[in-house]
């Protein structure tokens, strides 16, 4: 099966609901994004892979509903495209109507969770130099995400000019802090300075927002795999780690906004290895 981008879909956690909300797509290659890798070595995950052999990346955010409350995590690339010969090429604009086709207008979502601030997470602050979400209160990590940002204007996926109506609009989240019923923030630190993962719970049911924790279900079987767009690589990987075998030792759902075809996910022990089992 040739990889595809991820469609609109969603699953309940209890009595939470998480839409995954489509933006785009990006194509990438697969041996630039994950250097550790070769052609040989992607032969075992070629389903991820289009048919020119290039890494299929689904791109956009999460919605999450909880009693009256309407959240987002991540807000996809925009209404913009992009292309680095040779390296990647992705393409936005379908967020604002993945929301409307999940009932909810802008003006209704009252929080914005930024896993980080790579452009792909970011792309919706903004809709014509004023927030989209005018009603909502945005969130990022840490100050040293933003401060990353600024002195590090030439890291792939800066979000550039995307993220100038925020700063005076946002505000920083700690580590377990509830951002409302049943959602809290969870620390997740080495992608970027200031990374965050989104837990939902509600009853015995459990779900994790991963952000940029996992790019590709192959990382599950090959832990070297980093991506190059991981800034402290020793730490992504050990948070990786760490979020993967909770997942595995318990049934939370993992909701991997880059995975193509499917982005909700359990794992499950395999003979030896973990294997990554589609949620819906």
């Amino acid at each position: 099966m040739t990889a595809q981008p991820a469609q609109q879909t969603s699953i309940s956690v209890g009595d939470i609901r998480i839409t995954y909300l489509p933006d785009g797509e990006a194509h990438l290659s697969a041996t630039g994004v994950f250097p550790a890798s070769t052609d040989v070595s992607w032969q075992p995950h070629h389903q991820w892979l289009d048919d020119d052999g290039w890494w299929v990346a689904s791109v956009g955010g999460f919605l999450v509903e909880t009693g009256d409350r309407k959240l987002l995590v991540d807000l996809g690339f925009g209404d913009q495209a992009f292309e680095a010969p040779g390296f990647a090429r992705a393409q936005g604009g379908r967020f604002l109507e993945s929301l409307k086709q999940a009932g909810v207008l802008p003006e209704q979502v009252d929080t914005v969770v930024l896993t980080h601030l790579h452009s792909d997470h970011t792309g919706w602050i903004s809709d014509h130099d004023s927030l989209a979400f005018p009603n909502a209160t945005y969130l990022i990590g840490n100050d040293e995400e933003w401060t990353f940002f600024q002195e590090h204007t030439d890291v792939p996926f800066h979000p550039g000019d995307s993220v100038r109506d925020l700063e005076n609009h946002f505000g920083t989240t700690s580590d377990g802090q509830a951002v409302a019923p049943g959602v809290n923030v969870r620390a997740t630190r080495g992608h970027t300075p200031g990374h965050q993962s989104v837990v939902i719970s509600s009853g015995p049911a459990r779900a994790i927002i991963m952000g940029d924790i996992l790019h590709c279900p192959a990382q599950i079987t090959e832990p070297e795999w980093n991506t190059i767009f991981d800034v402290d690589v020793a730490l992504a990987r050990q948070v990786r780690e760490q979020l993967l075998a909770e997942a595995e030792a318990s049934a939370t759902v993992m909701c991997c906004g880059h995975v193509a075809n499917a982005v909700f996910g359990r794992i499950l022990p395999g003979e030896g290895k973990r294997m990554w089992q589609v949620a819906v």
